[in-house]
């Protein structure tokens, strides 16, 4: 029997960012360096794929520094941690290494430098976020306020409105933050933004990219986790574009059922999701369909993050 047809539309860009490649590199070369276990804090990335292949290769992921035996190096996150974080690791002489994604690294400097001029910040994110607790783990207490949704920029009042700052978490949707920062400077004329804007270029890229593909087809699948921010963005904008969408971990998840009907069908990758998982969805879909790929037209992204110092080298 034949095998229906399906045209395949594949995000350009899409995938690892090179915050995420540096991060994954960090860990790498560390356990090249020292030899396993190399401990890391939290999930590297948000990604199971990526951290069970880095946990086979001697990688060893924990919650706190507590966890962490003594003579060991410890890796910190592409999310970022709080300032305590590294204080503790440096008081029990722990070696560490900071993987924080450097676009992560420069809303933290950008806090420090808002609280020390006397600005209180409203920060747009998402609680419980590692990014948020992290940024958040950057100003003393009290100092920062978080804002999650238009309705809570509508009917916060701070103490004083006079000496309000803004900043936000990069993995947001573009036009949600938009809609965000419109109510706070309208509501509070003299607020202090970033000079440029806070939301990292591959996640609004691969927005962008989701928006151009997801008028085209009639359904879309976004390879990444569930505790991905930036994945679940590109859900809701392929959603707000008129197209059905899902997030799947891997080829695995895909309900066939769910692809009745549906002859055009979008295909991208979160921040954190390898290149190997679109191209194994590729193949399972190429075995149940008569499948025709068609790549689309955005960006193309040469940015690169060095290494941290000692693993330049390496």
């Amino acid at each position: 029997m034949a095998k229906p047809p399906l045209t395949l539309l594949i995000a350009a860009p899409r995938g690892f960012c090179a915050g995420v490649d540096r991060a994954i590199r960090i860990v790498e070369l560390a356990i090249e360096r020292y030899g396993p276990p190399v401990y890391v804090r939290h999930e590297i990335v948000h990604n199971k794929y990526v951290v069970d292949d880095l946990r086979a290769k001697g990688a060893v992921f924990v919650a706190e520094l507590d966890e962490v035996p003594d003579g060991v190096p410890v890796v910190f996150s592409a999310h970022g941690v709080p300032k305590a974080v590294p204080a503790e690791a440096a008081e029990r002489g722990l070696a560490y290494l900071d993987a924080t994604c450097p676009l992560v690294s420069k809303v933290h400097r950008q806090a420090e430098r808002l609280v020390e001029r006397g600005r209180h910040i409203l920060f747009i994110g998402h609680a419980g976020h590692p990014e948020v607790i992290g940024t958040f783990g950057q100003v003393p207490e009290g100092r920062m306020t978080l804002i999650e949704t238009a309705e809570q920029a509508e009917t916060i009042q701070p103490e004083s409105a006079a000496d309000l700052a803004y900043l936000t978490q990069t993995t947001l949707s573009v036009d949600d933050t938009a809609q965000i920062v419109a109510i706070l400077e309208r509501r509070f004329p003299g607020i202090v933004g970033p000079r440029g804007e806070d939301i990292c270029y591959a996640t609004s890229n691969r927005q962008a990219a989701v928006k151009e593909i997801a008028r085209r087809c009639e359904a879309l699948l976004v390879i990444g986790s569930p505790n991905s921010s930036n994945s679940v963005r590109l859900v809701e904008v392929a959603q707000r574009e008129g197209a059905r969408a899902m997030l799947i971990g891997r080829a695995a998840d895909i309900d066939l059922r769910w692809l009745d009907g549906v002859a055009t069908l979008g295909i991208t990758a979160g921040a954190s999701a390898p290149e190997a998982l679109v191209r194994e969805v590729v193949d399972h879909l190429s075995s149940h369909f008569e499948v025709r790929e068609t790549e689309g037209e955005g960006v193309v992204e040469r940015m690169i993050f060095k290494l941290p110092r000692g693993l330049e080298a390496a």
